[in-house]
């Protein structure tokens, strides 16, 4: 079952704002915020942990990568 709280609406400068709960803190400092109808969602902005995390979170590449091995020899002809 959601939690519901009543919250204050104030004004920061030219800015409206509101008083979040403490039992509805937020972790970070920066959030997202958007409309649906009447309603705004607020959600936090989630750092990736590592590099993986963030590599996870990159957008893919769209293009694909140029043929490297024309005009190199065959691997069966390489002595080492």
């Amino acid at each position: 079952m959601p939690t519901i709280s009543q919250a204050s609406l104030f004004r920061n400068g030219r800015n409206q704002a509101v008083r979040i709960p403490r039992e509805m803190e937020l972790p970070g400092k920066k959030v997202l915020i958007h409309r649906e109808g009447y309603r705004l969602i607020i959600e936090p902005v989630m750092t990736p942990r590592g590099l993986l995390a963030l590599l996870e979170n990159l957008p893919a590449l769209g293009d694909s990568f140029p043929e490297v091995d024309n005009g190199l020899p065959p691997l069966d002809d390489i002595r080492l």
